[in-house]
């Protein structure tokens, strides 16, 4: 088996949906897994439904009919034949989706949050699932929901392995070409829960490991993965090679190309990962694989926007000890809050976060009962792998540095 993944970026419209299957015509889909992001920025749009349904409940049905105008235009660009029958799926789709908000009973926002994100995913896979049946690339539409089996961990799920080994098993046909969805899986009540935003290439992997598949492909709008994000850095330059260790050290810093979770079990079984560009099929790209840490070795820049800093120091001035630290990284788990870099001294405690789940205020309160509490939100995080002085001077230039961490492969600098 052979597994891509084609992100949002690569099915904006019905012209990505037709690139698709040249796509697969140039590289070929013998034995293959596609699996599929929402189309475009429709997640967010979803995410505004969401918050519709919270805060103004009288506009949350115009923007379901945008959601389903916009996959409706598409349709009409794809298939020539109105009374075609994908017209009537999506239209049951976002049907099903009226009356979850008629019928929900949860004040969980989470839970809202999975039962509603999906739909962009389960109408991208429809369409494409369709419209490859059309053009003759005869697929199979999988139900993502029914073989990655999850906790019920709302927005951010645990794959049950061992279900969700069982389940590909007896249920996956690896003869045909299949469709299937990014991002979702379902817990034991059967109720969707979603593996974290950009969890498609993650879902891609989860296959690929209990396929034993022999490779998995990211199709991106880049040329493969770039040593720093064109969108802040100039002259960005391709990574021909990277080691699945050094891959790891960069999702887990923060590049958006590759998931974090994604490269754990490609690892463990040595699947190669290839991360191409959709608009250039035959090109190299970049290769994920052990072997070379990087290729060429040149320093790696990445960037996370809107982060929080928070410096504490005890109100006593005594020393910040294993009990203060412990109790810190208690109420951080407690908030739900992502920590990218920690610093202490003797009397002082830095953290930066970022306040995914809206639970900064919350977070400081109770900070502020134990300690000298002082916090910059909307700071940024920058990361090199493999940096010299030269390249952080020019880095730090023109900014305001708040925190600053080096060690022997990675500098880390906090500005605002």
């Amino acid at each position: 088996m052979i597994v891509f993944k084609f992100g949002g970026a690569s099915i904006k419209d019905a012209e990505g949906v037709k690139n698709l299957v040249k796509t697969l015509q140039t590289v070929g889909f013998e034995k293959t897994l596609i699996v599929v992001s929402a189309m475009g920025k429709i997640t967010n749009a979803l995410e505004q439904v969401i918050d519709k349904y919270y805060k103004d409940k009288t506009a949350l049905q115009s923007a379901i009919q945008e959601i389903k105008k916009f996959h409706n235009e598409i349709l009409l660009d794809l298939f020539a034949n109105e009374n075609h029958a994908v017209f009537a799926r999506i239209s049951s789709l976002f049907d099903e989706l009226d009356s979850f908000f008629k019928t929900n009973k949860s004040p969980d926002y989470n839970y809202v949050y999975d039962q509603t994100i999906c739909y962009g995913e389960l109408a991208s896979t429809i369409i494409i699932s369709a419209y490859f049946n059309e053009v003759g690339l005869k697929n199979s539409w999988l139900d993502v929901r029914e073989y990655i089996k999850t906790d019920n961990y709302y927005r951010r799920a645990n794959v049950n392995w061992e279900i969700t080994q069982a389940q590909i098993s007896t249920k996956f046909n690896t003869n045909t070409l299949n469709v299937t969805q990014g991002f979702i899986g379902s817990d034991a009540n059967n109720f969707t829960t979603t593996l974290g935003r950009e969890g498609s290439d993650y879902t891609a992997a989860i296959f690929a490991y209990c396929l034993n598949a022999e490779s998995v492909t990211i199709w991106k709008d880049v040329p493969g993965v770039l040593n720093a994000d064109p969108r802040y850095f100039e002259n960005a330059q391709l990574l021909n090679r990277i080691s699945y260790r050094e891959a790891i050290e960069l999702a887990f810093y923060g590049a958006s190309v590759i998931h974090p979770k994604t490269l754990q079990p490609l690892q463990q079984k040595e699947i190669p990962l290839y991360v191409k560009s959709f608009l250039n099929p035959e090109a190299a790209g970049t290769k994920v694989s052990k072997g070379m840490d990087l290729d060429p070795k040149i320093p790696c820049f990445i960037v996370k926007k809107k982060q929080v800093l928070i410096s504490l120091s005890s109100l006593d001035f005594s020393y910040i000890v294993e009990e203060n630290i412990s109790e810190i990284f208690s109420l951080l788990h407690l908030y739900k809050m992502k920590v990218d870099v920690i610093q202490n001294s003797a009397i002082s405690f830095s953290v930066c976060i970022e306040n995914n789940y809206n639970n900064l205020g919350k977070l400081i309160q109770h900070l502020k009962a134990k300690f000298r509490v002082v916090y910059n939100e909307d700071v940024s995080l920058y990361t090199i792998r493999h940096s010299n002085d030269q390249v952080v001077k020019q880095l730090e230039k023109g900014k305001v540095v708040l925190l600053k961490q080096l060690t022997q492969s990675t500098t880390q600098i906090v500005t605002k």
